[in-house]
């Protein structure tokens, strides 16, 4: 998450929040994808968790990737916690725990997202290595507790760490110790839209079983593959989860925003002041019946950031966001967003994968997700094991990477990046099996050595 949006033109009608949906449209040649991770920052002397503060701390750290990179600061209360590329595009943002989030600039390539992550790697290192810093690849902080754990100084995480327990038991875990990789894709119609949102909820799942990579809490195995994915199931049900209303007859833009108005507030923000509506209707402050700000209005940033503050397992903005993923190094960030882009941006291979889903039900969907988290490729959906599905979705995927017909400096065309993925699929255990018999292995029941093993 960059930045939160200011722009106070005010809306006066629904269909300007459909409008700003639809404005995501875009024709074929002009797609793009963006790929974010997050990473958890820890000290490498004792693997300890790195504060905000402090003279190796995480402004430290902002400090010294802003001077190396040149990139202007995101400032809060006079204070960095974040950076921003406004010639490519590209930002860095903390979440709430202190994980590292690079925001990826809209790249035409894969070749393009790997180069970006690999600079960025490498920036972050660089200054890290002056700091005594490494970064983590697991998708969860697999030995701090909630309490050790760092806060970071920005005001939306201290109202949404206020309203979590409300809503759900583990939304303080996803908030602060969880680590992920998207891939952002673009859409060129409605129909294009509707079709590629059925069938990235649907095949949601795979993702998640293939980049299962968070099996340790708290210092020891949690009982999942991916307890990351294990933790949005109990986080807040009203803006989360593998929204079913998007299979309907008649599902479009409006369905969808629809749903993200029935959606609780956060917050609303006025200059650059967080002021605290949890649990308020945008319903209300669209019709300027706020209770806690009487009269007052909704603008188009405040419909921005709402959506930016609904969850399910993919978002809608003005693009598509791919949510089902750990977050684990190089190879596997890159080849989240190869299998997504190899399915979602061929023809053939999206009527391809929408063949694979298009008889499964609700049932089979949420069946699946509830699985996925401890079971991985051996859960199960429409009579098949996921590794099975995942295997027919590998050659749809690649198939359309083939197509699209991008290739490298050096000849080669995008599909190698899907060999982390098809290597995983191809074996049937995922980095979490591996690191489970690492555990029980050579590790002697430590998860103390996942800090030089599994860091970037």
């Amino acid at each position: 998450m960059a930045r939160d949006v200011s722009d106070a033109t005010p809306l006066g009608a629904r269909s300007e929040l459909v409008d700003w949906v639809a404005s995501g449209e875009k024709p074929r040649a002009a797609w793009r994808l963006g790929t974010e991770h997050e990473k958890v920052p820890f000290y490498t002397a004792d693997a300890t968790p790195v504060p905000y503060e402090g003279p190796r701390g995480i402004r430290a750290l902002l400090d010294g990737i802003q001077a190396r990179t040149g990139w202007d600061p995101i400032l809060e209360e006079g204070r960095p916690i974040g950076l921003f590329d406004e010639v490519g595009g590209g930002a860095i943002s903390l979440e709430p725990g202190g994980q590292f989030e690079l925001s990826g600039a809209p790249v035409e390539t894969l070749h393009e997202t790997r180069e970006e992550t690999v600079s960025h790697i490498a920036d972050a290192k660089a200054v890290g290595d002056t700091l005594g810093l490494g970064f983590l690849t697991l998708g969860m902080s697999p030995l701090w507790t909630r309490e050790e754990t760092p806060v970071m100084p920005k005001a939306r995480y201290r109202i949404m760490t206020n309203y979590m327990p409300k809503v759900g038991t583990l939304g303080l875990d996803m908030m602060y110790r969880t680590a992920t990789v998207q891939v952002n894709m673009d859409y060129a119609s409605e129909a294009d839209m509707v079709k590629k949102l059925r069938v990235s909820l649907a095949l949601q799942p795979v993702a998640t079983a293939i980049f299962a990579n968070s099996p340790f809490t708290d210092g020891r195995p949690n009982g999942f593959l991916s307890m990351r994915s294990e933790i949005w199931r109990d986080t807040d049900r009203h803006r989360t989860g593998m929204m079913d209303f998007a299979f309907e007859d008649g599902f479009g833009y409006e369905a969808y925003v629809d749903w993200v108005l029935d959606v609780p507030m956060y917050f609303i923000k006025r200059g650059a002041v967080y002021h605290d509506v949890a649990g308020a209707s945008f319903r209300d402050l669209f019709a300027g019946k706020l209770a806690q700000f009487p009269g007052e209005r909704a603008t188009q940033s405040d419909w921005a950031n709402h959506v930016s503050t609904v969850f399910p397992e993919v978002r809608l903005k003005r693009y598509l966001e791919m949510r089902g993923a750990d977050v684990g190094g190089i190879d596997h960030i890159t080849a989240l967003s190869a299998f997504w882009t190899g399915l979602l941006y061929d023809q053939e291979a999206l009527d391809g994968a929408f063949d694979i889903i298009k008889d499964w039900s609700a049932g089979d969907r949420n069946g699946v997700r509830a699985e996925v988290p401890r079971l991985a490729l051996n859960a199960r959906v429409g009579g098949r094991t996921l590794r099975e599905v995942a295997r027919d979705a590998l050659v749809l995927s690649r198939g359309g990477l083939e197509r699209r017909g991008f290739r490298d400096g050096a000849g080669r065309d995008e599909t190698h990046h899907l060999d982390y993925a098809q290597a995983v699929v191809d074996s049937g255990k995922t980095a979490a099996e591996r690191l489970l018999e690492l555990y029980h292995g050579t590790w002697r029941g430590s998860v103390r050595p996942a800090f030089d093993a599994c860091v970037f």
